[in-house]
């Protein structure tokens, strides 16, 4: 166990080493929310005066939203990652050292759980800044973030997995594409729950997105309701396990293969 710890730790280094020798793919994946942000809460602000909706103000509603929003998506891409090293036969040149095959996958997700919680922050900031009020307080933060990492751990491992699989650029594209952004409009991210049409509803209640959202959603309540929001998380964990649990079976059918 503290060799396969160990060994993570060395490779979430190096994934953050990359990470920081690209400093415009940097900028564009922080840009990008902050522009969803600002766009949709100017675009829809007049959407807290319909009959029903019970936030006071969009920029309440939204930043939620966008925080896993932003870790779902970040954590949909990660699989070009896994690509880019198969092709330059990075992961074949591990696969003939004593590294632990568990911390290869594990590596790369504390790199994006952590690249997460970073715009996670940067985002609730701007949402402080765009007169935002979240009276959940320090805790409903921290469980927000929480269940945006959880999100993103697990597609991030799905992504990985679908990577190892398909071994194909476009393949990983286009498989991201038709994930991402239904999964996003089929949740509360932009609406509430109880205000979309009811077939929408029914999706929602089992999307991982919307889980995330709605425990985020709920823990920043000035009285939240802390089973809602536990549950949730329980659900996105285990939607983590099961993701992480595929991801090394890929991982183990890619290494029959070669």
């Amino acid at each position: 166990m503290s060799t396969t710890l160990t060994h993570s730790w060395y490779m979430t280094r190096r994934h953050m080493r990359n990470l920081s020798r690209q400093p415009w793919w940097i900028a564009i994946t922080l840009v990008q929310p902050i522009v969803w942000l600002l766009l949709y809460g100017a675009l829809f602000r007049k959407i807290v005066e319909i009959p029903g909706f019970r936030a006071g103000s969009y920029i309440d509603f939204l930043t939620p939203g966008i925080v896993v929003m932003t870790a779902f998506f970040a954590a949909g891409w990660s699989g070009m990652g896994v690509i880019d090293d198969l092709n330059r036969g990075v992961v074949d040149r591990f696969l003939v050292t004593p590294v632990s095959r568990t911390a290869l996958i594990a590596g790369r997700l504390i790199q994006g759980a952590a690249v997460a919680v970073i715009q996670s922050a940067i985002i609730i900031a701007l949402g402080f800044l765009l007169g935002g009020h979240f009276p959940g307080g320090a805790a409903g933060l921290a469980a927000l973030v929480v269940c945006a990492v959880l999100l993103g751990t697990g597609v991030g491992a799905l992504s990985t997995a679908l990577a190892l699989l398909l071994r194909k650029e476009e393949s990983v594209i286009a498989a991201s594409n038709f994930v991402l952004l239904p999964l996003t409009f089929l949740s509360a991210v932009f609406m509430q729950e109880d205000l979309t049409p009811p077939w929408i509803q029914h999706v929602a209640r089992f999307n991982p997105v919307n889980w995330a959202v709605q425990a985020g959603r709920e823990a920043l309540q000035a009285n939240p309701d802390w089973g809602l929001v536990f549950f949730r998380m329980a659900y996105l964990l285990a939607f983590m396990l099961v993701c992480g649990w595929l991801a090394t079976r890929a991982f183990r059918a890619y290494q029959r293969s070669v």
